[in-house]
């Protein structure tokens, strides 16, 4: 075994810790908000609030890491699949910082303060429509981090394309308007 094949076992096990932890949440969420529970929801978005820091954000900084090296000693940095890596990982990067942990903070101090209301559950409802690109950019990063494609690869650069294009609809989609009940 040499040392370039155990920092490719550690890139991928912490990008499968990463993008699968929160892929798993995502679902719970998206489950939970379709089936207009409230409670269910707010906790996989608690959940998915606490982990950012403890969990998904050193999962996804190993990832790069891992990455870095690779390219750094045995790959390069001119393919086009690392480029692509990177500006994905760059946007991924971004929603989470951007979008996902002061969304969070500010649904869990608008609970605090006043109980679940239609403005923290809106909150609520701004993660989802952002995770929904976000794993759109996951998955385009995953195929290409596994199929590696150039420039002359056409088809494949355009089923990226369209999977974001795909991710960004899900995401700038109508929102299902959440209501906390009176129970």
């Amino acid at each position: 075994m040499d040392w370039y094949s155990i920092v490719k076992l550690l890139h991928i096990v912490s990008a499968t810790l990463w993008v699968g932890g929160g892929f798993t949440l995502m679902v719970l969420a998206t489950l939970a908000d379709r089936a207009g529970n409230i409670q269910g929801t707010l906790q996989a978005m608690r959940a998915t609030g606490e982990l950012g820091n403890r969990f998904f954000a050193p999962m996804s900084m190993l990832t790069l890491a891992f990455g870095l090296t690779m390219c750094g000693f045995w790959v390069g940095f001119s393919e086009l699949w690392v480029l692509i890596g990177l500006a994905g990982y760059a946007t991924t990067f971004c929603i989470g910082m951007f979008v996902f942990k002061p969304t969070a903070d500010r649904m869990a101090a608008m609970i605090a303060r006043d109980g679940v209301t239609p403005a923290a559950l809106a909150h609520g409802q701004r993660i989802l429509r952002a995770a929904r690109f976000d794993y759109a950019v996951m998955l385009v990063i995953i195929a290409d981090m596994v199929l590696k494609p150039t420039l002359h690869d056409v088809a494949i650069l355009a089923a990226m394309v369209l999977v974001l294009a795909g991710g960004a609809a899900l995401a700038l989609g109508w929102p299902r308007r959440m209501v906390p009940s009176a129970a």
